[in-house]
């Protein structure tokens, strides 16, 4: 007996950082190759595209910062700086010919899905509307720049960006410079530009705990090596990968290898203070007094040095406010500026926001979501059929690869677009029992056997104090969870309509 032609199904993917790309070579892999990636930008990157700050660079080394298809790249350095993981990304844009399914330039403003007929229907910043049977969104976390509401911001009559915004034009030699946030970024950036700046005042609302990177660039011979014998290289990114397990047992309580790893990071973090930070109450200032892995462990050599420099102040008083010459901290003390530097971060726990999305019967993502974000998985909500997304609540880590998170997430979706296709379905929608078990686990485990929730403040909770962004246990535990899409947990629905007024795609490589 004939069996019945699969449906075509197309696939709309927003963004082309690490994940947008990965999930375009996973459906390629399937033979799936109806599928247009929609990118804000003039380039593919992502975050990597947008973050072009002095000293960035990854804290998650580059053997296994990278897709495990496309392993073998001759990274320079043990931890990828920005512009080679960002050539990383048109390496493989190029390599796997996504470049001609990519439409650059268009910013994706809203999304409603049409119940009737199946299809979300896109709408761009250029005016512009596409229609998908799958939207996958892999616009990430760290994409909105968080720049904090402090009184008289906007009355500062000197040069005042977010990290994520570089203003590569100005010349800080000499100039007096003011950073608000020791996050990340912060203490990349930072070190960068101390030894330029007249003078740098540091405001610190709580310190992190700071470790050793071991970084270095590969010399000739390690190079030729892994060059020519491969298997050194997919060797090293195995012991990558469990060493990061086994550090991740530091953030969860319950865990057997919980004290080791504590013991490991807390015994890195002693020694690196008591070698770079010499004076008691300089100490003081930068100890943490919350548990390991609440906040983001800090890696960097160059971070206490630079806090430590003869032209910088680190104020932990806090912002009372901000004047037209400078910044007031709560002892009242005023510290004239001419620039303010916000390296506070992005607004993680917004995910989407502030694209529109509308699901079934004219429900709002962002109102669903304004107890928290949840999602099944962290890719999937109830009332949002065919709606997938990568690096979702409850899915960034404190110690491990994002991108083999991402990889994980693009082989369920993958097998979700080939359902559709195969059994002829119009949707899928994961059922509300089935998400709400999910987040009454995730909500649990975070509260009881995590550290986020134990009381310091992060870009993992929301103001009230949950967790919504990070995974609360290993990434091996995660990609068993979602190795198999299981079809009994959403609603389904036959097929109803097909996409029209899709650019059509080239076939020219």
């Amino acid at each position: 007996m004939t069996q019945p032609a699969a449906s075509p199904v197309h696939v709309a993917i927003i963004g082309t950082g690490f994940g947008g790309l990965g999930q375009a070579v996973y459906l390629q892999k399937a033979g799936i190759e109806s599928f247009t990636i929609y990118e804000k930008g003039e380039d593919v990157g992502g975050t990597w595209r947008e973050n072009t700050y002095p000293g960035a660079a990854c804290d998650v080394p580059s053997h296994l910062y990278s897709y495990s298809f496309e392993p073998h790249y001759p990274w320079a350095y043990r931890y990828g700086k920005q512009a080679e993981i960002l050539a990383y990304l048109k390496h493989v844009a190029s390599k796997y010919g996504l470049r001609r399914h990519i439409r650059f330039g268009k910013e994706m403003t809203a999304a409603d899905f049409d119940e009737a007929r199946g299809l979300w229907t896109l709408r761009f910043a250029d005016g512009s509307t596409a229609e998908a049977n799958v939207l996958v969104s892999s616009v990430g976390q760290l994409h909105k720049p968080q720049i904090p509401k402090i009184p008289g911001a906007e009355s500062f009559q000197g040069q005042t960006f977010h990290s994520a915004r570089w203003r590569h034009d100005l010349d800080f030699a000499g100039k007096r410079v003011a950073v608000i946030g020791t996050g990340p970024s912060s203490v990349q950036f930072v070190p960068a530009i101390q030894p330029i700046v007249g003078h740098m005042d540091v405001y610190q609302r709580s310190p992190g705990w700071t470790v050793p990177k071991v970084d270095r660039k590969f010399n000739a011979f390690e190079r030729f090596l892994l060059d020519k014998v491969p298997v050194l290289h997919t060797l090293d990114r195995k012991r990558i990968f469990w060493w990061f397990e086994f550090l991740g047992s530091a953030l969860q309580r319950q865990s057997r290898f919980n004290k080791p790893a504590t013991a490991i990071f807390r015994n890195a973090a002693r020694f690196l203070m008591s070698w770079q930070v010499k004076d008691p109450a300089m100490r003081r200032k930068l100890t943490p007094d919350y548990a390991i892995g609440c906040k983001r462990v800090l890696l960097s050599n160059e971070w206490l040095p630079a806090l430590t420099a003869p032209n910088v102040d680190l104020v932990i008083d806090g912002i009372r406010e901000i004047t037209a010459t400078g910044v007031v901290a709560n002892d009242g003390t005023h510290r004239q500026v001419d620039t303010i530097i916000y390296g506070t971060g992005f607004e993680a726990t917004g995910f989407l926001a502030p694209m529109q999305i509308t699901g079934r019967g004219g429900l709002s993502l962002n109102e669903r979501w304004q107890g928290g974000a949840e999602a099944y998985m962290g890719m999937t909500v109830s009332g949002f059929p065919n709606l997938f997304i990568l690096y979702g609540p409850n899915t960034n880590l404190g110690a491990g690869s994002i991108i083999y998170m991402l990889e994980a997430q693009a082989k369920y979706v993958t097998q979700a677009v080939q359902a559709l296709k195969q059994k002829s379905l119009g949707w899928l929608d994961v059922k509300p029992g089935i998400i709400g078990d999910y987040n009454l686990m995730l909500r649990r485990r975070s509260k009881e056997d995590s550290v986020y929730e134990t009381g310091c403040q992060s870009w993992y909770i929301t103001a009230d104090g949950r967790n919504t962004v990070s995974w609360v246990g290993y990434m091996n535990e995660y990609a068993k969870q979602v190795a198999e899409l299981k079809l009994a947990d959403y609603e389904l629905q036959s097929k109803v309509s097909e996409a029209r007024s899709v650019e059509p795609i080239s076939v020219a490589a």
